[in-house]
């Protein structure tokens, strides 16, 4: 394979799910008494969700500046159970007056451009670099990433990179784009313990490559990292992005209390 079409060698951990909803006032309205009974049963779907037996979590976000008012995040083991999750809650009540806005399916990802450079026919330790990759504390972290607790600020964005005509991140040299996204991460370090992130990859799973979730203990820290990736060049001259989705975690009980009142 030519060395500008060699694709990083990726590790992949637990399958994401973003959905945003509005919610439709005027069916909501129409419950009438019902509300309370449809709220009990909300809170306990949703709390559910938030600590699977098996693994993962979900959490909900409550939005701002959107057209959407709130946002699921679901992390879960295998692509089975996020479609478990999603069919449980639409199951309940309350989900007959949320409207889905947007919805991102992706699977957090690591990609290792220093595993590259040969592939595995020409590497005979690669499998053995790759495992001891995979079990890394830092790569585990980023594969498996704990629920948004002491960061309760959210900013969640789709991504792609560009293949216009000189700026075609698919047609440079693997090395090139290895040492782009080196000194991309770099970038990010600076923010180190004021922001975490969420990188799922998602070609083949939805229109857009990546999804990056950020999460801050406050929200100007999402301005600020946001700020800085886009005058790095990776972002500057091969990144696209689509709408973000900004808002605040929320228990599913004070969620739906502010929902049915």
């Amino acid at each position: 394979m030519e060395s500008h079409a060699q694709p990083p060698v990726t590790l992949e951990g637990w399958y994401a799910l973003h959905q945003a909803f509005a919610v439709d006032r005027r069916a909501l309205r129409a419950l009438g008494g019902d509300s309370t009974a449809v709220g009990r049963a909300a809170v306990a779907a949703l709390e559910r969700a938030a600590a699977p037996p098996d693994g993962g979590w979900s959490a909900v976000v409550r939005l701002v500046g959107s057209v959407a008012d709130v946002m699921f995040i679901h992390l879960r083991p295998t692509l089975d159970a996020l479609a478990d999750v999603r069919e449980e809650l639409a199951r309940v009540e309350l989900g007959d007056v949320l409207r889905p806005t947007f919805a991102f399916l992706s699977v957090t990802e690591v990609g290792l451009y220093n595993l590259a450079g040969g592939g595995v026919a020409a590497d005979p330790l690669h499998d053995t670099r790759l495992a001891a990759e995979r079990e890394s504390p830092h790569n585990r972290r980023r594969l498996f990433p704990g629920p948004p607790e002491g960061a309760p600020y959210v900013s969640f964005y789709p991504t792609s990179k560009r293949r216009d005509a000189g700026q075609n991140w698919y047609t440079l040299p693997h090395a090139e784009r290895g040492e782009l996204m080196r000194r991309h991460g770099l970038v990010g370090r600076k923010h180190a313990g004021r922001v975490r992130q969420i990188i799922t990859g998602s070609i083949g799973l939805d229109a857009w490559e990546w999804g990056v979730t950020l999460l801050a203990d406050d929200p100007l820290e999402l301005k600020r990292v946001v700020t800085d990736m886009r005058y790095d060049e990776t972002s500057a001259k091969y990144a696209e992005f689509g709408d973000f989705y900004v808002g605040r975690v929320i228990e599913p009980e004070h969620w739906v209390r502010l929902v049915v009142g």
